[in-house]
């Protein structure tokens, strides 16, 4: 390890040295030659002014990385010139040594206070004078070491900032793409109204409500699904079930068989079962989700469905009375050649069908215990003399209200009004 006089030269054969360019100030001409000698071994660029005024020119062109100045000098005093670069644009900090024969504390804390960095008394030793200088430059290292990280954290901070807000814009169409996914609009028959409700609790969620169109007018497929997990994954694995659950063709929706050269509608258990073994066969993922799927014949007042692990259906009956539909199943897309059942259930007129996804249940109340299938009960039963699109914004605003907005899940729900055949 070289010695503390050689540690500046060395640092410039290596290129690592901080300090490269010094200003002596001084007004005796004598005093600033004496100093330029000490200096000369240290092997770098000194410039020298008579004045502080001068000096300060200097360093406004051409900044130096280290400035040795006397004191007291007529004009523009040390001090002033320390303060007066202190407030200057110079482009990197100016390393400032005041020389003095001031030996009171008092006055070296002033000095110090005013902006100075080192002080070397008068007369100068020429080893403290490298000592002081070797110092500075590894203050400076560390100094400009610390500024070119924070500018590589500045840049990285924007460069993270951009990417952000491309992947806002990406998300925000991704929810315009996914909203298009789900029915939103009401169905209307003579003998029925189906509403729709989808909330994702970020910009894309994992739920998907809709429709399906069956071989007569008077028959109908209703579907809620909640694909595991939460965000772009799940939201992408729900646009693939939309896939399979839309389209006119056998060759095009799961949900339809070809029977005899007719296009009918499959059985809510076979549904669930093609459904399950097209997704283990197609998508490699982690993800599963589950489902309910009911075929609704509105002629004769009867609901067919079939439960893949997702929360119970309720029925509001036209008495006032809330029941629980289903056993429950296992969720689609966990075990090979999983088995599913239907179930069938009859529908009298005034009778209100919702199929909904945890995301209700798992709403807080305001002591942060979950609302559950009968707190959700309690509030269909309660608005249950509202339409079904007034319904549906009722449950939506009285469990906004619950949760502060701030919803651990997605919300989704099918609501089936039976009139009764006309």
């Amino acid at each position: 390890m070289p010695p503390p006089d050689d540690e500046i030269r060395t640092g410039a054969r290596t290129g690592r040295q901080a300090i490269r360019r010094i200003l002596i100030v001084d007004d005796s001409r004598l005093q600033l030659r004496l100093l330029e000698k000490s200096l000369e071994p240290l092997g770098l660029t000194l410039i020298s002014a008579t004045s502080g005024e001068q000096a300060l020119a200097l360093c406004q062109n051409d900044p130096p990385d280290l400035v040795l100045s006397d004191w007291i000098m007529p004009g523009m005093s040390g001090i002033d010139l320390c303060q007066a670069l202190r407030t200057a644009e110079t482009g990197h900090y100016i390393y400032f040594i005041l020389l003095t024969s001031k030996s009171q504390i008092d006055e070296v804390v002033k000095g110090l206070d005013l902006g100075a960095d080192d002080f070397v008394s008068k007369p100068v030793e020429t080893d403290e004078l490298h000592a002081r200088i070797n110092a500075a430059d590894r203050i400076l290292r560390i100094e400009r070491e610390l500024a070119r990280k924070n500018r590589m954290i500045s840049e990285t901070l924007e460069e993270v900032r951009a990417l952000h807000a491309d992947l806002e814009r990406d998300l925000a169409e991704a929810r315009n793409l996914q909203m298009a996914l789900v029915q939103r609009q009401p169905l209307i028959f003579p003998a029925a109204e189906v509403n729709f409700l989808f909330q994702p609790t970020g910009h894309v969620g994992g739920d998907l409500v809709g429709s399906v169109a069956l071989e007569t007018p008077d028959r109908i497929g209703l579907f809620g699904i909640d694909v595991s997990g939460h965000g772009v994954a799940s939201a992408l694995i729900t646009a693939r079930l939309s896939a399979w659950l839309s389209g006119a063709q056998p060759e095009q929706n799961l949900a339809l068989d070809r029977v005899e050269g007719r296009v009918v509608g499959r059985d809510p258990a076979d549904v669930c079962r093609v459904l399950n073994d097209t997704f283990l066969r197609e998508i490699s993922t982690e993800h599963y989700f589950t489902m309910v799927y009911a075929v609704v014949d509105l002629a004769a007042g009867r609901l067919r469905i079939a439960q893949a692990g997702h929360p119970h259906p309720l029925i509001l009956r036209a008495g006032g009375e809330v029941e629980k539909l289903g056993e429950g199943g296992l969720p689609i897309g966990l075990i090979p050649d999983a088995d599913y059942e239907a179930f069938d259930v009859a529908l009298a007129p005034g009778d209100r069908l919702m199929m909904h996804s945890d995301g209700l249940t798992e709403s807080r109340r305001p002591d942060g215990r979950l609302l559950g299938r009968q707190g959700l009960s309690h509030l269909f039963r309660r608005h249950g003399a509202l339409p079904g699109r007034r319904l549906l914004q009722a449950l939506h605003w009285e469990l906004s209200a619950l949760n502060d907005d701030e919803f651990e899940d997605d919300l989704s729900c099918v609501l089936l009004d039976y009139r009764g055949p006309g």
